[in-house]
């Protein structure tokens, strides 16, 4: 990975992530697959904000949660699925794009046959906190693990890191 560079005074921090180079998790029940956390506060100190990808394996969820003083974006670039946005159902495929704000609840859900992929931003960051304390290390390459239950403790983590409980 690129190191941020800093070379003129006058200008901010910029960075280069190549594919397979941020660092990953694999996730738990029931989302499965892992995400991959690209750019955030850890590769440029002091970044207001976390961005990577997640890839949702068939049949797996990302459950209804959203965050609570937080802007996201995700970006959908391979496979189908639904996003229920405040309970109502939206189809996913390659070029789908949502922005959230707080407090607006989201379930993404890959109903294909194939991997559900997406990018996302979230500002404030903090989503690689949560990756990393519910998931598993990931190697690129390596193949998936069987799935494997959430944390015991998830929802302190959860609402230490950047959910909130649900709101309607």
């Amino acid at each position: 990975m690129s190191n941020p560079q800093k070379a003129d005074p006058t200008k901010g921090p910029a960075i280069c992530v190549q594919p397979d180079e941020g660092q990953s998790w694999w996730q738990p029940e029931p989302a499965n697959g892992y995400g991959e956390v690209r750019i955030s506060r850890r590769n440029v100190p002091g970044l207001n904000l976390a961005s990577g990808v997640q890839v949702i394996a068939p049949g797996g969820f990302i459950r209804d949660h959203q965050h609570p003083d937080h802007q996201e974006i995700l970006f959908f670039y391979e496979g189908t699925g639904v996003v229920e946005l405040d309970g109502e159902p939206h189809p996913v495929q390659p070029g789908t794009t949502f922005y959230l704000t707080s407090y607006r609840r989201h379930k993404i859900m890959n109903t294909g046959t194939s991997d559900l992929k997406m990018f996302w931003t979230i500002m404030p960051g903090g989503l690689e906190d949560f990756f990393e304390q519910i998931g598993r290390p990931r190697t690129p390459g390596e193949p998936a693990p069987e799935p494997f239950a959430r944390p015991e403790d998830v929802e302190k983590i959860e609402v230490d890191s950047i959910f909130a409980p649900i709101r309607k």
